[in-house]
């Protein structure tokens, strides 16, 4: 998990509006579309697409970093566990002595055999960070994992949904090396030359906790939604202070600009996922299109108070009919295969 300057939403194309769309009464073709989903979903059994989680502190320098890094990373997995139901299982989280190079690789390897194709991982990194003009990295007690070493151990979750954050100071180092297909790269600063303490991560960590980084109200923060979130946040520290901003965080959102808005600490959406053997080409086929058009929903939801409102509730009756209709095609599916 490169992040430009954050969007602002055009004011001479936003539409005052006397309650928000949710709250309007359903035209009969959206309420026919959610009705129909509504069934399809309820007939399938609940399995989730499932986050997991990699939590590490590198070395704090001082007692009063050591408990800094702790309280955010606590904090982190605590709304993790509390708001979204993660479960302990999928929970690493490495600090002091344990976050040594062998184990975060360890770390790695153990994520990527436990994980299943398609769910998600999300990684934070809470310490400080170098770079020589060169070469980046993020100090770990012992040996640093440098930026291609950090790319190499990514390497290891080419099936997963991957955001790797990193809120340490000269993170921008890490873009683009790290950065590929289905990955959301989120740095603290946007070069390695940033090299002041970052304010990021106490932002980043607090979006899970603050229902106003919840763009969409969809009761759950997305990576992008807290990326914005913290780094308003930052700007908006650095101002009242009075001082110039001496880091801007960036990201990377894997190619198609919309991977950000859909990962979660958890499933992030109140439907979960089905239970279906993607093992089976035709039924991944129709997995990866359904998940697509997943992207795209929540593409549009953050576009909302720019669109044209006929505009937004037409697009949006297109897209849940689709994801209706692809649902209902692998539930079908599942139900052939499942039969004796």
């Amino acid at each position: 998990m490169s992040g430009g300057p954050e969007a602002e939403p055009d004011k001479d194309t936003m539409h005052a509006r006397p309650e928000p769309v949710e709250g309007r009464a359903l035209g009969p073709l959206r309420f026919i579309v959610g009705t129909f989903l509504c069934c399809v979903l309820c007939e399938v059994p609940a399995f989730a697409q499932q986050t997991h989680l990699l939590v590490i502190t590198g070395v704090p320098g001082d007692e009063e970093h050591a408990q800094q890094f702790q309280k955010w990373a606590t904090s982190f997995i605590d709304a993790a566990k509390k708001k979204e139901s993660v479960p302990d299982a999928n929970i690493t989280y490495l600090a002091g002595k344990q976050s040594a190079r062998e184990n975060v690789a360890r770390a790695f390897t153990d994520v990527a055999a436990r994980a299943r194709p398609n769910d998600a991982v999300v990684v934070l990194l809470l310490g400080h960070g170098s770079f020589d003009g060169t070469r980046g990295a993020f100090n770990l007690p012992g040996p640093d994992l440098t930026v291609a070493e950090w790319a190499a151990l990514l390497g290891k979750l080419a099936a997963q949904r991957v955001a790797f954050v990193n809120t340490s100071s000269s993170s921008g180092a890490f873009l683009p090396a790290s950065a590929g297909p289905g990955r959301v790269v989120v740095t603290a600063t946007k070069t390695g030359g940033e090299r002041n303490e970052t304010q990021f991560p106490e932002f980043f960590v607090g979006a899970f906790n603050d229902a106003a980084a919840d763009r969409d109200r969809n009761g759950h923060i997305s990576v992008l939604e807290a990326f914005e979130y913290a780094k308003a946040k930052v700007t908006q520290a650095f101002q009242q202070k009075g001082l110039l901003l001496t880091e801007h965080a960036a990201m990377d959102d894997g190619g198609d600009g919309r991977l950000a808005a859909t990962i979660f600490l958890g499933i992030g959406r109140a439907d979960g996922a089905l239970a279906v053997d993607t093992s089976d080409p035709a039924m991944k086929a129709l997995v990866d299109e359904r998940d697509a058009l997943d992207r795209e929903i929540a593409a549009l939801k953050l576009k909302k108070t720019a669109m044209d409102e006929a505009q937004y509730d037409g697009q949006m009756e297109r897209l849940l009919t689709d994801l209706a209709l692809k649902t209902k095609a692998i539930r079908d599916l599942q139900a052939k295969k499942d039969k004796p």
